[in-house]
């Protein structure tokens, strides 16, 4: 069985609802950035850690392509032209989205306050707003990103969308905001939501 480590309100909830979607047993420890829980695993403190067979995997999109590759869900066949829009999709939402709310974040609560740039978040709304405009263009026609198959790219992007929510990083795009809203519909979303 795998063993998640990482709260709920974290990029651990990538892995948490991976797993639900893939219906997967796990074990779920809700442990904080640079707890013991944390440590214990990745020097780095950082979360969230799948372990499986006592061997740490870090990174939650690491994870998330491993356990999709492994259970042959949410993702194409490596190899594949479809596999590869997925890929050139992930890395634009970690290059776009991620990047861009991490850096916000960094300069809202995890950096010293005395490095704290609180001017920087204008400039990174400004980019969210136009990276909107380029995934909206990039979506497919189907119910998912890609289309008629959900991919790991769906779980990114829904996670990105819900936490510039609560980090007031507005969703312009009318497409995108009933994209989340049918995501978050999904009973594997809301299994995850509750642990």
């Amino acid at each position: 069985m795998y063993k998640v480590i990482g709260s709920v309100q974290s990029r651990a909830f990538r892995v948490l609802w991976t797993l639900e979607e893939l219906e997967q047993p796990y074990e779920h420890i809700a442990a904080l950035p640079q707890s013991e829980d944390a440590r214990a695993v990745n020097p780095a403190g950082k979360i969230p850690v799948l372990i499986e067979d006592g061997v740490p995997i870090t990174d939650s999109t690491a994870i998330i392509t491993y356990l999709a590759d492994k259970h042959g869900g949410l993702t194409y066949p490596a190899g594949t032209l479809d596999r590869a829009r997925q890929d050139s999709l992930t890395q634009f939402l970690l290059d776009e989205f991620d990047a861009t709310l991490w850096m916000a974040a960094r300069h809202t609560f995890v950096l010293p306050e005395e490095l704290r740039q609180s001017a920087i978040k204008e400039s990174l709304r400004w980019e969210f707003a136009r990276s909107q405009k380029t995934l909206v263009a990039r979506m497919g026609r189907g119910p998912f990103l890609m289309g008629e198959v959900m991919t790991v790219p769906d779980i990114l992007l829904t996670h990105c969308g819900t936490w510039a929510e609560a980090a007031r990083f507005p969703v312009e795009e009318p497409r995108l905001r009933d994209y989340l809203a049918r995501m978050r519909a999904r009973p594997a979303y809301r299994r995850a939501l509750a642990r």
